[in-house]
């Protein structure tokens, strides 16, 4: 029986050839490099320029549709591509060919433009190995840095509270910043409580001069901290359900919902007008209550309310789409949406909904995007300017010898890559990273002193 077995050459022959087979794997691996180089520049200028922003969430999201990346790997990519926009030296030596991908993607988590230089040190003397162990160490420094700052922070937080000459409480405060954020939150809602019901003329039960000045900030403010005490008192401190605090109510005429062009009142319940589209996107998927007015405008009758998806068919609608449907979206928390609106006579049907999260919805209805069934019944996507969008797009066009165009090019910008290019400078000393960090890290020394 004949067994295939590889070509045995003479020693000195069979090493020659594997250092060139390995100086053409290094040499591609450096051109590969330097073209991914110019691939994360391409992306940071179609990131920044919002050529994603076509009906997807993100930059991210077109890539892993349009390039066929996993998500993950393409939420890389694009940090990487943003934050080599700011370091312009580790950018440069990645087009050289000089650092590899992974050292690059792995240096731009804790890069700064103070702190670059010495990471590129770093890159180019060691391996991806030594870079990485280097990485975590970096930011183990930061996040003890950062654990400092906030407890800090955190012990220095206080309300003082003391009552001036003239009887006026004087409130100071200082606030971590999310619990500020948190306030500033409630005073606005507060304030714009408050501006409602002067607009009616009224504050509580006590009518509005007429002749006053209207109300400072400062004094709003004031005013809605008194509101957001009441309320908190009344209710017992307790801030309610999610589904009542976080409800929101719509009024829309009926001709209006059925066809955006007509007239018609379309408004939230605060009376901030929103578009018909607006309301009938919201009404895919809520629940509704039809009430009928006589010619005077009072409500003569009121329906019960109904939810347009029942509980049992949006469970198999879940079970079918498994999340939204839009091409290249990923998200699984979706609503319902009629591909034929109920208004327009559409039944509440399997065959008649589809999922869509909340981007993709306000994309169909409010930015132009259509869907539509195909002969075999199945989903179709279209741009507002009719292009078809499909679930998985054609692949790029490709030379017959990728490889040796790759080559020219970079031969024509000048870029003479070599198999030694992407090599370290490492000899094989054993590695320190906690003297490497201690030595790099600007803030390091100060973290080891005691106190």
């Amino acid at each position: 029986m004949l067994v295939d077995s590889p070509t045995v050459l003479p020693t000195h022959e069979r090493v020659a050839a594997l250092d060139r087979l390995g100086d053409e794997i290094a040499e591609l691996s450096a051109h590969l490099d330097a073209a991914t180089a110019r691939l994360l520049t391409l992306i940071r200028e179609f990131d920044a320029r919002g050529g994603w922003n076509t009906g997807f969430r993100s930059c991210a999201d077109w890539l892993s549709w349009r390039v066929g990346l996993n998500p993950g790997a393409a939420r890389e990519r694009v940090r990487v591509a943003r934050a080599l926009g700011a370091l312009p030296r580790l950018a440069e030596a990645l087009a050289r060919g000089e650092l590899s991908y992974s050292k690059v993607r792995a240096l731009t988590r804790v890069a700064t433009s103070e702190t670059e230089a010495r990471l590129l040190a770093v890159g180019r003397a060691g391996t991806v190995e030594h870079v990485e162990r280097i990485v975590r160490g970096w930011r183990r420094v930061d996040q003890l840095a950062e654990a400092r700052e906030s407890k800090r922070r955190h012990a220095s937080r206080g309300l003082f509270v003391r009552q001036d000459e003239d009887g006026m409480v004087v409130l100071r405060a200082r606030l971590e910043p999310e619990v500020g954020a948190l306030l500033v939150q409630a005073l606005a809602a507060a304030r714009e409580r408050l501006h409602q019901r002067t607009r009616v003329g009224f504050v509580g039960e006590t009518p509005l001069d007429p002749l006053g000045d209207p109300p400072t900030p400062a004094q709003q403010r004031a005013d809605g901290l008194a509101l957001i005490a009441e309320t908190a008192l009344h209710q017992g401190l307790d801030p309610g359900t999610p589904g009542e605090r976080y409800q929101v109510v719509v009024h829309v005429d009926v001709p209006a919902l059925v066809d955006p062009a007509e007239p018609g009142n379309s408004a939230l319940e605060d009376g901030t007008h929103v578009s018909a589209e607006t309301s009938r996107r919201l009404a895919c998927d809520a629940s509704r209550v039809v009430m009928r007015h006589n010619a005077e405008g009072r409500v003569v009758e009121v329906g019960a309310r109904t939810r347009t998806v029942p509980p049992a068919l949006r469970r198999a609608l879940q079970h079918r789409d498994g999340g939204c449907r839009f091409p290249g979206c990923s998200v699984r928390v979706a609503q319902g949406h009629h591909v034929r609106h109920w208004a327009n006579g559409g039944p509440t049907t399997l065959s008649n909904l589809i999922l869509l999260c909340r981007r993709h919805h306000r994309a169909v209805h409010e930015e132009g995007y259509q869907i539509g069934r195909g002969a075999d019944g199945a989903y179709q996507f279209r741009r507002p300017d009719g292009r078809p969008l499909p679930d998985v797009p054609p692949s790029a066009a490709m030379s017959a010898d990728p490889v040796q165009t790759l080559r020219q090019q970079h031969e024509g910008q000048g870029l003479h890559l070599t198999a030694r290019t992407g090599c370290p400078n490492w000899l094989g000393e054993r590695l320190d990273v906690g003297w490497a960090v201690s030595v790099l890290h600007p803030q390091a020394n100060p973290l080891a002193s005691p106190g």
